[in-house]
């Protein structure tokens, strides 16, 4: 038996039970990973709210590492005792040990721990496709990100820094910023008392930004768009203050021939060719130095209801694990 965090119904954080299941030995195409550290994302509480649509009861949890226990018939790539993480597949990340696709399940390089893994997959996987496949960006451009000193913001930062982006961050707070500054972000912006739009518009000389990164949604929305450039791109990528409401797509038009995106890391890396490209990238520039895991808070997995409120109270920076 394995100890997992599940729900039967949709709801607060109070709805995330502490359960024993039974872990099935891996079928074809499968391994049984014992996990060591298991991340903690913003996509864990809309499956939980119900905001994601799951069919209940359900295990939760989409990032983790941990080592081998055994594999199916027809894995070939993988061995019990290898080190591994992965980002994807069925939610259950949240559990001690669990059986899953080995496809889904990324080799971790020497140098890279797995408490760095579980802190990097899904956040760096995700800066990695947002800087170099939704918008391939080119030194000397100007980004504008907001959150940066989140999760995924400050490993944005320090990406941005390392392909010589310069990077306008919104932040909370003045603490938030000087993190997000600490990181590699050139210029911060505290949104709780500057406007962001005209602060954006007064870095770049009136002409705004190619391209605005947005995790926040409803709170930065219409301000994102009023910060782009003409034929500027708006990429939405979660909604951690809400979903953004309906709006004509006129005001597209109306704002300069704006174009908008709302992609996801599982569609840039469904494919194991793109995950295993996607994590070379991320292991080098962290075996380099240029990319470090921030893992600023840790919970015990039996206590991930208490790592879900700080979360979404805001209290949290950089990286959070649950530790099994």
């Amino acid at each position: 038996m394995s100890l997992a965090i599940r729900i039967h119904a949709n709801g607060g954080p109070e709805v995330l039970v502490a359960e024993d299941v039974r872990v099935p030995d891996p079928g074809p195409g499968e391994a049984r990973v014992r996990h060591t550290a298991i991340g903690l994302n913003y996509i864990d509480t809309y499956h939980r709210t119900g905001a994601y649509k799951l069919s209940l009861p359900s295990g939760l949890g989409v990032e983790a590492a941990g080592v081998v226990e055994s594999v199916g018939p027809g894995v070939a790539d993988l061995a019990p005792g290898q080190r591994v993480a992965y980002c994807g597949g069925p939610l259950g990340a949240y559990s001690q040990v669990r059986t899953m696709p080995a496809d889904k399940l990324v080799p971790l390089p020497d140098g890279v721990s797995d408490r760095d893994a579980a802190a990097m997959m899904l956040k760096g996987l995700t800066v990695q496709y947002l800087f170099r496949q939704t918008r391939a960006l080119e030194a000397g451009d100007t980004i504008l990100f907001h959150a940066a000193a989140g999760g995924v913001g400050l490993i944005a930062c320090q990406w941005a820094k390392a392909i010589g982006v310069t990077m306008i961050g919104t932040a909370g707070s003045d603490e938030k910023a000087a993190l997000a500054r600490a990181h590699g972000c050139t210029h911060t912006i505290v949104y709780s008392r500057e406007n962001f739009v005209e602060r954006v518009k007064a870095l770049t000389q009136g002409k705004g930004v190619p391209v605005v990164f947005d995790s926040v949604g409803k709170d930065a929305f219409p301000g994102s768009l009023d910060c782009l450039q003409p034929r500027g791109l708006w990429v939405l990528f979660g909604a951690s203050s809400g979903p953004v409401p309906s709006f004509d797509m006129g005001l597209l038009a109306q704002k300069g021939s704006l174009y908008a995106t709302r992609p996801t890391l599982f569609t840039y890396a469904a494919s194991r060719e793109s995950l295993l490209a996607m994590s070379r990238e991320m292991f080098d520039l962290m075996l380099a130095g240029k990319l470090k895991a921030d893992v600023n808070q840790t919970f015990p997995l039996a206590r991930a209801a208490d790592a879900h409120r700080a979360l979404e109270s805001r209290r949290t920076t950089g990286a959070t694990l649950l530790l099994p």
